[in-house]
């Protein structure tokens, strides 16, 4: 037997970019953005601050952009610069590519 009755719930709705502001959603009415987040632990400067950024696209790139400049800026005069070693400064947090289903092979 079937019950059928109103039922109301909070969902996501949209996901606006902390840095410009603008919506996440896409042509296909999907939300496509990124999460930076933190979690400081005990003994740190910033003891039990959380953080939880959104990010679109453009500005999530920019921001790992950014990361690679400071990257290189940190190592320029290091003899042991292990960010640029077999172009692994290019893949600067890339677990996986092509896995859209799930499948890293």
């Amino acid at each position: 037997m079937k019950i059928i009755g109103k039922l109301e719930i909070n969902t996501v709705t949209d996901v606006i970019c902390d840095v410009c502001l603008c919506s996440t959603r896409i042509a296909s009415d999907t939300l496509e953005f990124a999460t930076l987040k933190a979690h400081w632990g005990y003994g740190s400067e910033h003891d039990g601050e959380r953080y939880e950024l959104h990010l679109c696209e453009s500005c999530f790139f920019n921001t790992v952009s950014y990361l690679k400049q400071e990257r290189s800026i940190q190592n320029l005069f290091s003899d042991d610069d292990k960010a640029n070693c077999n172009g692994e400064g290019e893949k600067l947090g890339l677990v996986a590519t092509d896995s859209f289903f799930g499948n890293n092979d």
